[in-house]
């Protein structure tokens, strides 16, 4: 790879490990509602302007109902389950949580008959990805918290179903243009929801930021990247930030909001991380689009 591929690629790998402990300093000071109303908000007003003067919207009519498939499967559901989920999980463990999407890809691809191979090293993967994600939440979580893990499994499913969308319905549409209507779609159908539930009370200033940095920073500049990786490096090199950002996301969380080192992340992270390597690594259909935080 080359200079440019590997400083996207580091780029890449800090920024999205970076949403974990943004949402997490947001949600102490506003709804998830406003989080992901402001998130949406501003990657729309980056990337919407950017792709109408690239010309690429106009593709989009033709798949249109696609394009709102994926704008619910991809950011609706997922960012607000994520978010509602940091009210209840440190970000560490919502990070790991969240590394078991490859896993669930693999296995909702299989059943779709998007990809029918179940090797034994896959099946392998699979396995091993489950019984990390069992010691994360039967280490880790405890009473309510269980219904922060209830809304990741809405995240988890929403972040597999995405890319398989894109890879089978808007392949051949552009994907910036994709991504920026699906924001903006979602603008739509979260500002009633943050309009009603819009802070009263006085909001720090490090909240404020927190979603500037999460709106224009993790998710419009981080598609930007993104897509310049996989022209730079292709789509399989790409997918290694999955296992790169959720490790970002612990030392963050540890470092600047002390979160706890436990047991359950010393065990259930290295088994998850092997888990989808071995689940996906023979399974290239599944590895064009990495999800997002």
């Amino acid at each position: 790879m080359s200079r440019r591929g590997w400083a996207l690629f580091v780029a890449l790998s800090l920024i999205w490990g970076m949403p974990y402990l943004l949402i997490k300093i947001a949600v102490d000071s506003v709804s998830p509602p406003v989080v992901v109303f402001v998130r949406v908000a501003l990657a729309a007003a980056v990337l919407l302007p950017l792709a109408a003067a690239r010309g690429t919207l106009r593709p989009l009519a033709r798949v249109w109902r696609w394009v709102v498939a994926f704008a619910v499967a991809e950011i609706a559901i997922p960012f607000a389950a994520l978010t509602f989920a940091e009210t209840r999980l440190t970000s560490s463990l919502t990070a790991l949580l969240i590394a078991a999407v490859p896993i669930v890809a693999a296995v909702v691809a299989h059943l779709l008959h998007l990809d029918d191979r179940v090797t034994p090293v896959r099946l392998a993967g699979l396995l091993i990805g489950i019984l990390g994600v069992a010691a994360l939440v039967g280490l880790d979580v405890r009473g309510s918290e269980l219904v922060g893990v209830a809304a990741l499994s809405l995240t988890v499913l929403g972040y597999a179903a995405g890319p398989m969308i894109v890879a089978t319905k808007l392949s051949d549409v552009p994907s910036v243009a994709v991504i920026a209507v699906a924001m903006s779609i979602n603008v739509v159908l979260y500002a009633p929801v943050a309009w009603l539930t819009w802070p009263t009370d006085q909001v720090p200033a490090s909240a404020w930021w927190s979603l500037v940095v999460l709106g224009l920073v993790c998710t419009a500049l981080a598609f930007l990247v993104l897509f310049a990786l996989i022209a730079e490096a292709g789509p399989t090199r790409t997918t290694v930030i999955t296992y790169i950002n959720p490790a970002v996301a612990v030392l963050l969380g540890v470092a600047i909001l002390g979160e706890p080192v436990t047991l359950g992340i010393v065990i259930g992270f290295p088994l998850v991380l092997v888990g989808s390597f071995l689940a996906t690594r023979s399974a290239p259909s599944l590895e064009d689009e990495p999800y997002p935080a």
